[in-house]
């Protein structure tokens, strides 16, 4: 059996060669273009679209938690084309076995040797669509993708290309024949975000646009490319935090541990995951520094995912984001003196 990867990928976070960081400035007129771009298809969701790309522009994934029909897969779609990377999608099953994500060794008969044929975790976006519908074995193989930015199949490890993200879906309301996600995979996912239902004006609005396009598919036009997006990445991460904003993200982790409707709160993963994505927060609204108002933004999108409550309280209304909701009106914000330092008495 020979070992015959695809080409070659740089280490993740590694700027392609040759290539030069963009200013703060640039980078965020990149991203409104890209936004206003991926708004033609997804109509009137310019927040939640906002913040599914500061999770890309954070090197992140995203859970796209929300019920059928409102675009999720479109919006996996848009941001793909928009941002120039190679898009795969993968509908999860419960009969989808691990390589038929990672790819497998195929015996080549022309060279009598087995081959290696990449499977569909090998691109620049990956639309999961339904995650939840499939067995953690084949969950498991998605997840050293996501963390490791490789797969390992049949002892050998192939390096994914770069960027590489993830965006899945999953539907709140339907539990026949899914499997839960584990805590440990939810943790990986940078963000989780819904869309909710369009307002009357918007979903009429829908409606309208698919009248004048005249067909179903939507194209949009790349605003840059892998390469470019990789040069956006790293200017991100040329931000600094202050020390009060990032004590501010450590914090407010810490306060979901203490609520008492908790059973498990978020972890350090946590914090840090609030101080990368309100840093590229940031970036996109066109700053070069970060404020305690960017981390609040971003908050319920990383933290209420990472939040298990008391199993004598799922039939409450006290849920992940409650929880945080108490911790954002207990911590104090940098520079004021009002506020509790716990959450406890919540």
């Amino acid at each position: 059996m020979t070992d015959q990867p695809p080409p070659s990928a740089a280490a993740p976070g590694t700027p392609p060669p040759g290539s030069t960081t963009p200013d703060v400035a640039t980078v965020s007129r990149r991203a409104q273009q890209v936004l206003d771009r991926v708004g033609q298809a997804v109509v009137g969701k310019r927040e939640a679209l906002t913040l599914v790309l500061t999770a890309v522009l954070a090197r992140g994934h995203v859970l796209l938690e929300d019920y059928p029909g409102l675009g999720k897969t479109l919006a996996a779609r848009s941001f793909a084309q928009t941002l120039g990377l190679d898009f795969t999608r993968a509908q999860f099953t419960p009969d989808l076995l691990p390589s038929d994500l990672t790819g497998s060794f195929v015996y080549d008969q022309r060279a009598a040797e087995f081959a290696f044929r990449p499977g569909p975790l090998f691109t620049g976006l990956l639309l999961a669509d339904e995650i939840n519908r499939t067995p953690p074995k084949t969950q498991s193989a998605l997840l050293e993708a996501m963390q490791e930015h490789q797969v390992t199949v049949e002892g050998q490890t192939f390096a994914l290309p770069q960027p590489f993200h993830v965006l899945a879906t999953a539907n709140p309301v339907e539990y026949e024949g899914t499997y839960p996600l584990p805590e440990a995979q939810l943790d990986r996912f940078l963000m989780r975000v819904s869309f909710g239902y369009p307002s009357p004006q918007e979903e009429w609005d829908v409606l309208r646009r698919r009248i004048a396009r005249q067909t179903e598919d939507q194209h949009l036009e790349p605003v840059t490319d892998a390469d470019g997006l990789a040069a956006m990445q790293s200017a991100v991460e040329t931000v600094p935090v202050e020390d009060d904003v990032s004590r501010y993200c450590v914090e407010l982790a810490a306060a979901t541990r203490r609520h008492r409707a908790v059973l498990v709160g978020a972890s350090p993963r946590g914090s840090l995951a609030l101080m990368l994505t309100a840093r590229a927060y940031a970036v996109v609204a066109g700053r070069d520094y970060v404020t305690p108002e960017d981390v609040k933004a971003v908050a319920h999108a990383v933290l209420d995912h990472r939040i298990s409550i008391k199993p004598e309280l799922w039939m409450s209304d006290t849920g992940g984001a409650a929880v945080v909701d108490a911790a954002l009106g207990q911590v104090p914000v940098p520079g004021s003196r009002t506020g509790a330092s716990t959450v406890a008495a919540e």
